[in-house]
C-alpha cells in the first residue's frame, strides 16, 4: 500500500473511535490524531439522525441522539425495544454530532486504495480504502478478509454525488475480522433493504434500514438535513463501556452450544436473531431458532 500519511491518520483515527466503543484493541498507528477530526463523544451513539429518528418493529443496542431538540427533533418509537438512552437534541447528543461530523469531514479527504464498480457479490477484499465514484448498489455477499486490527473505508460517492443501496446484502467477516472497524462514508442517501450488513453507515443523507440486521452504528445527516428511519431491523451499534454498558460479546456458535443470547450473524440468515434455542447435536435447533 502506497504511504499516504492523511490516509493513514484518518481511517487509524477512526478506527480508533469504533474499536474503543467495541473494547478492541487498536492499530499500532498512533491515534493521538483522534482528538483533530473526531471524538468518542459519538462513541456509543448506535443511531444519530439531524432532526428524527423513527424505528418501527425493530430493536436498537446502543444510544439514540438527534442533534435538533424537540419540536423538531424526535424519536418516534413503534414497538421499538431500545437498550441504551434517548438524547433529543441535549448537549451529549450535540456534542456527539459535531463529532459525527468532524469524522465525516475527515473521511472525505482520504486517498482511494481501489475504485469499485458493480454488486461486490462474490467479492473478498483485503484491508484497505474503497471507493465508489457514484452510486453504489450492492447484493449479493461481500466478504472482508483481515485481522482484528484491519480497517475497511469504503467511500459511495466520492465524484460529489452518489447515493448507497443494498438489497439481499450480506456483508461476511473472515481472518478475525472486526464488524466496528468496517465504515461507509456516502455522500449522500444509505438505503439497506432485508440485508445482513456490517459497518458504521456516516451518510450526508438520510439512512433508511428496513428488516434485516445492521452491525455497526448509523449515523445520518452530514449536509445538514438526514433521519433515521428503522423498520424491522435489528440494529447493533458499536457502543461504548464507559457508560455502564458491557461491550458487545461475541458468540461461539454451534449445534449443541445451547441459547447464548448472541447473534453471530450468519447461522438463521435473515432472521431478527441467530440463537440456536437450545439445539443439541441431531436436533440444531437452527430451522426454527430465532422466529418468534
Amino acid at each position: 500500500m502506497r504511504d499516504r500519511p492523511l490516509h493513514v491518520a484518518v481511517v487509524a483515527s477512526f478506527a480508533a473511535l469504533l474499536s474503543a466503543a467495541c473494547g478492541e484493541p487498536v492499530s499500532p498507528i498512533d491515534s493521538t490524531v483522534l482528538a483533530s477530526h473526531a471524538s468518542t463523544a459519538s462513541a456509543d451513539f448506535a443511531v444519530l439522525a439531524n432532526a428524527a429518528v423513527t424505528c418501527t418493529d425493530g430493536t436498537i443496542t446502543g444510544n439514540v441522539g438527534t442533534f435538533q431538540a424537540s419540536p423538531t427533533g424526535s424519536f418516534t418509537d413503534t414497538n421499538c425495544e431500545v437498550d441504551g438512552s434517548i438524547h433529543i437534541g441535549d448537549g451529549r447528543a450535540q456534542q456527539a454530532y459535531e463529532a459525527f461530523l468532524a469524522t465525516y469531514a475527515a473521511l472525505a479527504e482520504a486517498d482511494c486504495d481501489e475504485v469499485l464498480t458493480g454488486t461486490l457479490d462474490g467479492v473478498t477484499l483485503p484491508p484497505g480504502v474503497y471507493c465508489f465514484e457514484a452510486a453504489a448498489a450492492l447484493t449479493g455477499t461481500l466478504t472482508l478478509d483481515g485481522s482484528s486490527n484491519d480497517t475497511w473505508l469504503f467511500k459511495v460517492g466520492t465524484g460529489g454525488t452518489g447515493a448507497l443501496t443494498g438489497t439481499d446484502f450480506e456483508v461476511v467477516l473472515a481472518g478475525g475480522a472486526d464488524e466496528c472497524n468496517v465504515t461507509w462514508w456516502v455522500a449522500q442517501a444509505a438505503t439497506m433493504t432485508d440485508a445482513d450488513f456490517i459497518g458504521s453507515i456516516l451518510a450526508g443523507a438520510a439512512i433508511t434500514l428496513t428488516r434485516g440486521t445492521f452491525h455497526g452504528n448509523a449515523w445520518a445527516g452530514a449536509s445538514g438535513v438526514g433521519d433515521v428511519t428503522i423498520t424491522g431491523t435489528a440494529v447493533t451499534g458499536c457502543e461504548g463501556t464507559t457508560q455502564g454498558r458491557p461491550s458487545r460479546k461475541r458468540c461461539n456458535q454451534g449445534v449443541g452450544n445451547g441459547p447464548e443470547g448472541c447473534d453471530p450473524g450468519n447461522s438463521n440468515h435473515r432472521r431478527p436473531t441467530n440463537d440456536e434455542d437450545g439445539g443439541t447435536p441431531g436436533d440444531p435447533g437452527r430451522k426454527g431458532g430465532g422466529r418468534r
